[in-house]
């Protein structure tokens, strides 16, 4: 019985770290999209895509609110975004995207993770032609006519349209991401997420007991308060 307690209290302070790192996240990027666009999401595409992954997360108004209202003050501090590129061990590439008020601190800090994990921090440009840079649009499936909805996304910069049981996935190149942004607003359809990712280009692939200590490296990199967004090439 104890063990099994213990099992579920690990699993809901897991679940709860999670979440309040998504929500640090998803805070950063509110408050760098209103410093970028101002306070008001009509007339700022970046602060209404970070609105809708709030929601998405179940991020409380009243905590949204505050993060829109906190950044709009005079004496609000900035964070400048910053990228570090680097390797994990057996030559998998990564790419840490952060938001930082500190960038020394916050570069001293991933650097660490990367010794630690048994990796090393490169020069910035190193490792960019490995990946990349993709739009990704997530909205719910619903009664959506997927094969029509395709053809008219097309138009809009639609690159790619992938399908699972509950959700419908945009993929379009980083230029276009304004332009489908519009397009699905100017539809009515509701965006869930909406990211600038990084999709590799080729992928490492290796054993278990390999992956796992890239994975544990990629993890504690995704811990930082710093860090919005890590990315690799680990299959």
């Amino acid at each position: 019985m104890g063990r099994i307690f213990e099992k579920r209290k690990y699993k809901m302070f897991a679940r709860y770290d999670r979440m309040a790192k998504a929500f640090t996240r998803i805070g950063k990027e509110i408050a760098i999209a209103v410093k970028q666009g101002g306070p008001h999401p009509d007339g700022n595409p970046r602060l209404r895509l970070a609105i809708q992954s709030a929601k998405a997360a179940n991020m409380p108004k009243d905590r949204i609110e505050n993060a829109i209202k906190k950044a709009s003050a005079k004496d609000a501090s900035g964070y400048d975004e910053v990228t570090y590129e680097g390797y994990a061990p057996h030559g998998v590439a990564v790419v840490v995207e952060t938001a930082t008020d500190n960038p020394t601190r916050t570069v001293a800090n991933v650097r660490m993770h990367f010794n630690k994990g048994n990796g090393s921090l490169g020069k910035t440009g190193s490792l960019d032609f490995l990946f990349e840079r993709k739009g990704v649009f997530k909205i719910a499936k619903g009664d959506l006519d997927t094969e029509a909805l395709e053809l008219e996304l097309i138009d809009h910069g639609l690159e790619d349209l992938a399908i699972d049981d509950h959700d419908l996935y945009i993929y379009t190149s980083f230029s276009d991401f304004g332009k489908m942004t519009r397009a699905l607003e100017e539809k009515g359809i509701p965006v869930l997420s909406a990211d600038k990712q990084r999709i590799p280009g080729t992928t490492v692939q290796l054993e278990e007991s390999q992956q796992e200590e890239v994975i544990k490296l990629v993890e504690n990199l995704e811990q930082d308060d710093d860090v919005q967004h890590v990315y690799h090439n680990l299959k």
